[in-house]
């Protein structure tokens, strides 16, 4: 039986979620700026035709005549998050072997499956009815091929919304390989699609042909899987369970640049809250954080510096007040004052499942740190994030949060941000 896999991406993610609750939007240039509303990380179609580049600053082509119309988004990821988990939750019903890729692409075993592309479209028709986000579906007999014939389904109107390689002879697989650059190829990127153009590989199929063993002998075995994958050879296997997480990252680009040491430590306090919560959902403890600041890179004007300090837990920990505490002994050893800081955060490594850590017998202070965030985890859950926090994680003087001025309420995650159909009752 041959292997049948399909992938399935939103089209244009973030903007295509602020369309959800804004259909006026629909055939306007839209786009999402990154957190502090510095770059371009969503494009509808109408502003990638405006020449809107991915991953651009915002300031940078905000002021082109052709740009006054653009409609301008910030970030918003709890939307963002909760749409995904929807869309994730629809496509379980058609497979039940799926992988979640990113949070807008996912995985699909449908091998023994019937009339694969007719389930193709049920699935682009279901996302769309029932969360109201359009996605291509690319079906290959490999994950590479997968996410080729999605390239295609993207790029080519008249496939619906669809493509499959699997029913292609060696003829039309052939031309469909031909018309793909390299670098669009799933594992190379632009560096190495520049090394294979020097080698006379500028496409696919080319990418295809080559010489198998000469390319792992220069390239590795990752390599090798890639050919192998693009001649149908399925390698890849599609990931079920994640693998563990190595170390669980906190951080923000400043509003405003930050001078003052109780600024930073009011950021570096919630940076614990946001990093002990996901410890402790994921069922995670850290054996040590890190804790790093950094000037403005791009202000040669400016004096820089860009320190870190790593600091080992006495014993590993999910608890939010231990991190916090750590974290403040960093944040004093690096602090110099006279720099303008623009970021800074901080990261927890060494991590292991909390249930194979054996706590100290003696240390009673342990079981009252569990208990507090306990209470406060079942709080914020109940009334909101911060409705419960450290006293340092000062909510009303947040002068370091990145600027939000375009941000769309979070209309699926918050009950004050609920959207309101037609006129109140009276």
């Amino acid at each position: 039986m041959e292997r049948c896999i399909a992938l399935v991406d939103c089209n244009n993610f973030f903007v295509s979620c602020e369309r959800v609750f804004r259909p006026e939007l629909e055939g306007r240039p839209v786009v999402v700026l990154s957190s502090n509303d510095g770059c371009v990380i969503s494009r509808s179609n109408e502003a990638k035709a405006l020449g809107i580049g991915m991953g651009v600053p915002w300031f940078k082509v905000r002021s082109a005549p052709k740009n006054r119309e653009v409609v301008v988004f910030s970030s918003n990821f709890p939307l963002y998050s909760d749409l995904s988990n929807r869309v994730k939750r629809l496509l379980s019903t058609f497979s039940p072997v799926h992988e979640e890729y990113s949070i807008d692409e996912s995985f699909l075993d449908m091998s023994g499956q019937t009339d694969v592309a007719r389930q193709a479209l049920a699935i682009r028709e279901t996302v769309w009815r029932e969360v109201g986000i359009p996605v291509c579906v690319g079906i290959g007999p490999s994950k590479t091929l997968a996410k080729l014939a999605n390239f295609v389904a993207k790029k080519h109107p008249a496939s619906g919304g669809v493509f499959t390689c699997n029913a292609l002879d060696t003829v039309r697989k052939r031309k469909l390989l031909s018309g793909i650059p390299a670098c669009e190829v799933w594992g190379i990127g632009r560096r190495l699609s520049r090394t294979l153009a020097g080698m006379g590989i500028g496409n696919a199929a080319q990418l295809h042909d080559a010489d198998i063993r000469m390319m792992r002998a220069r390239f590795g075995v990752t390599m090798e899987r890639l050919i192998l994958e693009l001649r149908g050879v399925s390698c890849l296997d599609i990931t079920q369970v994640r693998p563990p997480r190595q170390q669980i990252l906190s951080s923000r680009s400043f509003g405003v640049r930050i001078t003052r040491l109780d600024d930073l430590e009011n950021a570096m306090a919630f940076h614990a809250a946001h990093v002990g919560k996901q410890l402790r959902q994921e069922k995670l403890v850290a054996g040590m954080v890190q804790v790093f600041l950094e000037t403005d890179p791009y202000r040669l004007d400016k004096p820089q510096y860009h320190p870190s300090c790593c600091l080992p837990f006495a014993e590993p920990t999910d608890s939010t007040a231990e991190i916090s505490r750590y974290a403040m002994a960093g944040l004093h050893r690096i602090y110099r004052n006279g720099y303008e800081y623009r970021k800074g955060g901080i990261w927890v490594g060494e991590l292991s499942a909390a249930d194979s850590v054996v706590p100290d017998l003696f240390a009673a202070a342990g079981e009252k740190r569990k208990r507090l965030d306990e209470i406060m985890d079942t709080v914020n859950a109940r009334f909101g994030d911060g409705t419960l926090r450290l006293s340092q994680d000062d909510m009303l003087n947040r002068r370091w949060m990145p600027k939000k001025e375009r941000v769309s309420p979070r209309y699926t995650t918050s009950w004050h941000e609920l959207p309101v159909c037609g006129e109140p009752a009276k």
